[in-house]
């Protein structure tokens, strides 16, 4: 029998009624009894070794939550905060797959676009210097040959004349020809479910996705709510108010970055992925086979797999750890984030931190994100799943 909280008011606000999975036993979930020691473990001494701030970090399997932690704390200046739960992060890049690809998937579902289609036919503007031949795919994949990010001063006139900045970039390598991550990519992408639909991608996100999963994933949260502070920017510490500066140019609206969530959150997330596209809700998302070819590095090489908006292995994989399996598929954010999910097991890794708080100088949480996840995956002892949802 499955579970859910129904949200009671959500309009893409990162309300506090939002939807969440069940805690249970993490023995019952095929847990050993030393998994909450061994996690608590991991996340106190990054906290403790100033690695992070504080950290709030999420483990499910089987459609329910079977470890959260939270340690450290949410802001230390101007004042301390204890971390909590429910504090929202910025989730950055994790922005990619969550709001962008999946929206994507939506509109190709309905008949709107083809993974096939290119620049030339979708978008005129940027048929230029060999922009043309690029593909939805090859957006998705990050295989379009664009370079990971164009000038910031490109974005010193407005977001009008930085779009016919984007529109003239040129090329690094042919459309196809190989893997070069780039926040270039996304938010081409963000702009397409817009020039596609009709609405913003924050609306077009919130009605078709987050809502209808009723979750508090949101753009632009209102800063009455416990966010986490990342880092200062011309003498305001930046809070609720998006990282990415190119994200912050265009409005705090992007394909590339600009989502703000709690580990909750996108505990539903995962486990609507896992379940083939219907929510814990019952409400369907994407249908089965958008899901499966969302996590489908296709035949991209070794050392270059990545499905449409997902992580599968690549330099970027490390939030995999040790012996999560070859079929698993995730994410990361530059604020310190990161969501990995592992169909053969039916378990997904969550690790949020503000790890730019309060100075922008700690580095990545690679360490953190790996440890825990290679913990979780030792700790099964029953490694068989249930079969999804149908």
């Amino acid at each position: 029998m499955r579970f859910f909280v129904v949200a009671l008011f959500l309009i893409c606000s990162g309300a506090s009624t939002a939807a969440t999975l069940p805690d249970a036993d993490p023995e019952t979930l095929g847990f050993a009894p030393t998994f909450r020691t061994e996690l608590d473990r991991a996340a106190q001494d990054a906290v403790e070794r100033k690695q992070v701030p504080g950290v709030v970090v999420q483990i499910g399997r089987r459609g329910k939550i079977a470890y959260t932690g939270v340690f450290g704390e949410r802001a230390v200046v101007p004042g301390s905060e204890p971390m909590t739960r429910d504090t929202i992060f910025d989730l950055a890049s994790l922005t990619k797959p969550v709001a962008t690809a999946t929206s994507i998937m939506i509109l190709k579902e309905r008949g709107k676009l083809r993974l096939e289609d290119t620049l030339a036919r979708l978008w005129p503007e940027f048929d230029n210097h060999g922009k043309g031949a690029i593909t939805v795919e090859h957006l998705l994949r990050h295989r379009s040959g664009l370079l990971a990010d164009n000038p910031i001063r490109d974005y010193a006139d407005g977001p009008e004349r930085a779009w016919e900045r984007l529109a003239n970039l040129s090329l690094l390598a042919p459309p196809g020809e190989r893997f070069l991550y780039s926040d270039v990519n996304y938010l081409i992408l963000g702009k397409l479910v817009e020039r596609i639909s009709g609405e913003s991608l924050d609306q077009f996100a919130c009605q078709n996705i987050f809502d209808r999963l009723g979750v508090g994933l949101t753009y632009l949260p209102p800063a009455s709510l416990l966010l986490a502070p990342t880092e200062p920017t011309n003498g305001k510490m930046l809070r609720g108010e998006v990282h990415d500066p190119r994200a912050r140019a265009i409005g705090g609206v992007a394909g590339h970055a600009g989502l703000f969530g709690t580990a909750d959150d996108l505990a539903v997330f995962a486990q609507m992925i896992l379940d083939e596209g219907q929510g814990p809700n019952g409400q369907r998302i994407l249908e089965p086979e958008a899901v499966r070819q969302m996590i489908d590095p296709s035949n991209t090489p070794d050392g270059q797999r990545r499905g449409l908006g997902w992580d599968i292995s690549t330099p970027f994989s490390g939030p995999r750890g040790k012996h999560l399996g070859p079929r698993s598929f995730g994410h990361t954010g530059f604020t310190g984030t990161s969501l990995w999910i592992d169909p053969d097991t039916r378990m997904f890794v969550i690790v949020l931190t503000s790890r730019l708080h309060p100075d922008g100088k700690a580095p990545a949480p690679t360490k953190l994100r790996a440890e825990i996840a290679t913990i979780a995956a030792e700790a099964l002892t029953d490694k068989s799943p249930p079969a999804p949802v149908p």
